[in-house]
């Protein structure tokens, strides 16, 4: 039987959504604290986003600790039950492959607050002209 090609569109549509499962089942199980460890227990940590690889087979996983603090703790935490999360991904999901996870900082907060505060700038307000079109 003949593999069935797919478009480059269906392709990131199937990364979105298993990145989303991904994310969801990591997010529960952080939730509910199935990992006993106590950084984890002591810290409410949100999974931002999940990018998959193309081939599904390695999964990055963006993660923040609520108000940023002992973020490096955290990760460190996080790093040390990969395996864990990994066989519990593997059984939710029933892929083929189990995807590889890699645990990340999600600095897109912090480049978001930068780029505000750039723009709330008084040198840069004036430069960017009124808020207003008609004025």
């Amino acid at each position: 039987m003949a593999q069935q090609k797919s478009s480059p569109e269906a392709r990131s549509v199937r990364l979105l959504k298993v990145g989303e499962q991904v994310r969801h089942i990591l997010s529960e199980l952080l939730m509910r604290q199935s990992v006993h460890n106590d950084v984890l227990s002591a810290h409410t940590v949100s999974v931002t986003e999940v990018r998959m690889s193309p081939d599904l087979q390695h999964a990055s996983v963006f993660v923040k600790a609520l108000l940023g603090e002992d973020e490096a703790l955290v990760l460190k935490a996080l790093r040390t039950h990969t395996a864990y999360f990994q066989r519990e991904v593997a059984q939710r999901l029933r892929l083929k492959f189990a995807p590889k996870l890699k645990f990340l900082a999600d600095e897109s907060f912090d480049v978001a607050s930068r780029i505000d505060a750039i723009l709330n700038d008084p040198m840069v307000k004036r430069d960017l002209g009124p808020a207003d079109p008609e004025s």
